[in-house]
């Protein structure tokens, strides 16, 4: 039985989604300083393993190893990580970081439509309405010539849109299928072992492998950073879930994707026209007529 959500877990709500809110920005560091995505990812993967495997250590939790066990790892780590990841980090090259939170919050929008596709939700007229302010607001962003600092951006935005698909995806997948009898913990580390086996050479086939062996600059600090937060803020996310259950958890989107904006602008500058502020409250109300009510399962976080 979950408690009482009080003032304490709140904080720790808002807390963690400022952390969360935190990739995006140093996500946009990352990038402006020439890594690219599977280096980036590989790292990603590396440390997010490190973290959450001494985590398990602590908790003395073993890590399955069977078969099914590993096909869940690495479904995870392609739909959950390795293809959404693609997609934002090459969006984050071209499009500001306030941008891309504002994007990242149409996850719980398409997960809405892929449920009804797969017979696991039944239709709502107020969720209906909640995907299409989602899209309003992409159309916001993508429409008018002064909406971003420059129209030719507005190209990028079908790829940063791939990762709140692929998110969306993965949550249906777990919701319907379940995460064959492993905790939400075992799935990341488990992911995050097999997608950095598997993304090493491509970063490598590719080029795009990031050589941690010279002096840091700004973009070694941020990636350590960026997963760091991620994990962090999951582990969080799972522990609150268990305390004051998914509804209360679930609107951790808001705060992600109001951080996520806020640090850009604080971090990195950022400024917006009217249209993409237009676009973060249009989003908003969507993101709330799509947000479970009591009674009702939350989407599944997005792993690392």
């Amino acid at each position: 039985m979950s408690a009482q959500p009080n003032a304490s877990l709140l904080a720790v709500l808002v807390a963690t989604g400022a952390t969360w809110g935190l990739t995006q920005p140093l996500a946009k560091i990352v990038v402006s300083e020439g890594y690219r995505d599977f280096g980036i990812i590989f790292w990603q993967f590396v440390i997010g393993a490190l973290l959450l495997g001494l985590y398990q250590i602590v908790r003395r939790r073993p890590l399955p190893l069977r078969p099914d066990a590993l096909r869940f790892y690495l479904l995870i780590a392609l739909i959950g990580t390795i293809l959404p990841n693609w997609g934002s980090f090459t969006a984050a090259v071209h499009l500001p970081a306030g941008v891309l939170s504002i994007v990242i919050a149409l996850v719980p929008m398409l997960t809405f439509p892929i449920a009804l596709a797969l017979g696991m939700d039944r239709f709502s007229a107020l969720r209906l309405l909640g995907l299409v302010l989602g899209l309003a607001a992409i159309v916001l962003i993508a429409a008018p010539e002064a909406s971003l600092p420059d129209p030719a951006m507005a190209l990028w935005l079908p790829v940063a849109i791939i990762a709140p698909t692929f998110y969306a995806i993965e949550a249906n997948v777990v919701a319907k299928w379940g995460t064959a009898g492993l905790g939400p913990v075992q799935v990341l580390l488990g992911a995050s072992i097999l997608g950095a086996i598997l993304t090493a050479p491509i970063a490598v086939a590719t080029d795009t492998f990031i050589d941690p062996f010279h002096p840091w600059g700004a973009a070694d600090w941020a990636l350590v950073g960026m997963a760091v937060a991620h994990a962090t803020a999951y582990a969080v996310y799972v522990w609150l879930v268990g305390q004051a259950g998914a509804v209360f958890t679930a609107q951790v989107g808001y705060v992600v994707t109001g951080f996520g904006v806020l640090w850009a602008k604080l971090i990195l500058g950022e400024s917006y026209s009217g249209w993409v502020w237009s676009a973060l409250v249009v989003m908003m109300v969507g993101l709330f007529l799509v947000s479970p009510r009591r009674g009702e399962v939350a989407p599944a976080p997005t792993p690392l």
